[in-house]
């Protein structure tokens, strides 16, 4: 391995970028404040693990391609799914993530790759529950920025709902969508539920 590691330092500071980062379809349902990419990709994380675990499939493999799953976006931006239609198809994360990873040393950069080659592809298991997660997330997100007043988050809910594959992540998003989004917090508190 390669002594100098400043390109992983540049990398981790461009990582950093997804904090700020907003979630730009939420603005066409009216939320004035949305998410961040870096929000998405850690709770997407946690409900790959979860749907991977349900699967059969590798928990720590499925959260690990739903963590980077978003990483190309600190050179994209979030571009929602209206502004993909205008430009010249949607950039390629393959491509962006080697460019992210060229100075880095030879294994990690290949690492880097052949996990986003793996969640774009979706062939292995854990890539299909990380993609599923990441479903499952915005249909979440929806229904609590729905429960904070933003009615229009309902197509994403219901889009979101509908493209979930694994029965394990539809299973679990009915469940969601029977549960309401503090029933966690009454639960916690030994209330009962409404």
């Amino acid at each position: 391995m390669s002594d100098d590691l400043s390109a992983v330092a540049n990398f981790l500071y461009e990582a950093g970028t997804l904090k700020q980062t907003k979630r730009t379809g939420w603005w066409m349902a009216g939320v004035r404040d949305p998410e961040s990419v870096a929000e998405h990709s850690w709770r997407t994380s946690l409900i790959a693990s979860i749907i991977a675990k349900l699967e059969g499939a590798d928990p720590a493999r499925a959260a690990l391609l739903a963590v980077w799953h978003d990483t190309g976006e600190t050179r994209t931006g979030d571009v929602n799914h209206l502004g993909k239609k205008y430009t010249d198809g949607e950039a390629e994360p393959r491509v962006i993530a080697a460019d992210q990873v060229a100075d880095m040393p030879e294994a990690l950069a290949q690492a880097v790759t052949d996990l986003i080659g793996e969640y774009e592809a979706r062939e292995s298991p854990e890539a299909v529950c990380a993609r599923d997660a990441d479903k499952l997330e915005c249909m979440i997100q929806g229904i609590e920025y729905r429960a904070q007043g933003y009615e229009n988050a309902q197509r994403w809910i219901d889009n979101s709902r509908g493209r979930i594959v694994t029965k394990s992540g539809q299973a679990l998003a009915d469940t969601v969508l029977e549960t309401g989004s503090l029933d966690w917090l009454r639960a916690a508190l030994g209330e009962t539920k409404r």
